[in-house]
């Protein structure tokens, strides 16, 4: 039989079949091992799934405990023995909320609900609502646990309602048992109004709601969900036209950098984003798509026009050496740099240089100024290194991620 070493001869060559017809024992041993590298040690506790060697137990749950060593093999070692319940006390211990090693904090709470404790239900509702998809599984794994061991009117009972993830847990839970949540369309977080539209699926339903929905929410919610599973714009366009055309209102906000904002972003903003944003660029003529090579050329023919000596435009990617984003940079004399946007006719600086302005605005460019660009954007979530609130217009316009 190949050793465990030939089994695991790289990161990244890794015969997960082979490693479960290994000895238990020799698996155990490997993956405590410290002198082992990391990635063959969570390899081994993976193949150790079911068949934990009880011979080897308290080496694995000294491992766990052990806030020194490699955090993604505790973590894999949480998941396989989570159906030890001398596990408990350490996971309740308040040293967990200290835990610093990557998804530990996770870990943890998941192993919580897997052995039954109700008092990690709140921890785990706000992890199955997070916008991280690993946050989610998590949540949602603990969460599945502690309601096929106590049911769902036990884990729900206790929870703040006023918290939008108990709201949120809730709906899940009841569409799950198979009962309608259309009301939830109604609820005052967007983010539960989002997720109540997703789990709906039945148009007519949903034609029906528009007409008796309690709030213009519950409406454009019933709206987008009924454009989800149609794709019928006429029918949206109405809807949006018998609500009167409702919008977030952001005091600043020219129309021609909105236009090219909503059409760039609310297709797939946040889910916490007001839905008003989402229908307006379901409904709304879309700006004239840009020719972007002509506008640099244009750009770059005005500031030569002005004696700025620009050099020749690179991607936001490009001048970053990574990521891609919404705007070319443009250098020009003494080592200054300009973007200008691929959403439309918009440039701007970091400096408002009053030459370069002069120069594009007389090119037929909207120059952003500092004033103009510090308009945040009110509603619209957008992801951005790691953040996903509210941004600003300069941002937005000038996007970049790596």
């Amino acid at each position: 039989m190949p050793s465990i070493t030939t089994l695991t001869p790289a990161a990244g060559q890794i015969d997960s079949a082979g490693l479960l017809v290994c000895d238990a024992e020799s698996l155990a041993a490997c993956a405590v091992r410290r002198s082992e590298p990391w990635w063959r040690r969570l390899a081994c506790v993976r193949a150790l799934a079911g068949r934990v060697p009880a011979t080897r137990l308290d080496d694995l749950l000294a491992c766990v405990r052990d806030g020194d060593d490699t955090g993604s093999v505790r973590v894999a070692l949480l998941e396989v023995l989570s159906d030890h319940e001398e596990l408990l006390p350490w996971l309740r211990h308040e040293d967990r909320r200290a835990e610093s090693a990557y998804g530990m904090t996770e870990a943890v709470l998941t192993a919580r609900g897997r052995l039954g404790d109700l008092m990690a239900a709140a921890g785990l509702a706000e992890l199955a609502f997070s916008h991280w998809p690993r946050s989610r599984e998590s949540g949602d794994a603990g969460l599945d646990a502690l309601v096929a061991r106590h049911g769902a009117a036990a884990v729900l009972d206790g929870l703040d309602e006023s918290r939008p993830e108990t709201r949120a847990l809730r709906v899940r839970l009841r569409h799950r048992a198979g009962e309608d949540v259309l009301d939830a369309l109604a609820d005052p977080d967007a983010a539960v109004g989002h997720l109540a539209q997703e789990l709906l699926t039945d148009p007519a339903r949903l034609r029906g709601h528009l007409d008796a929905a309690p709030t213009v929410d519950s409406a454009l919610w019933a709206a987008y969900a009924l454009h989800r599973l149609t794709e019928d714009v006429t029918q949206t366009r109405a809807t949006y036209e018998a609500l009167g055309r409702p919008r977030v209102e952001v005091a600043g906000l020219a129309e021609d950098v909105r236009r090219a904002i909503v059409h760039e972003y609310g297709p797939w903003c946040e889910k916490q984003s007001d839905p008003r944003w989402r229908i307006e660029a379901i409904c709304t003529q879309p700006p004239v798509p840009v020719d972007k090579e002509a506008q640099l050329r244009r750009a770059a023919k005005g500031l030569a026009a002005a004696g700025l000596a620009p050099k020749r435009p690179v991607s936001c990617g490009d001048a970053n050496q990574q990521g891609d984003g919404t705007y070319h940079v443009i250098g020009y004399r003494d080592g200054r740099e300009l973007y200008v946007s691929t959403l439309g006719p918009f440039a701007g600086d970091l400096d408002d240089d009053p030459e370069a302005r002069a120069a594009l605005e007389a090119a037929g460019f909207r120059w952003i100024d500092a004033e103009c660009g510090a308009v945040r954007v009110s509603g619209l979530g957008v992801y951005h290194f790691g953040s996903r609130e509210p941004l600003d217009v300069f941002t937005l316009l000038f996007y970049w991620q790596d």
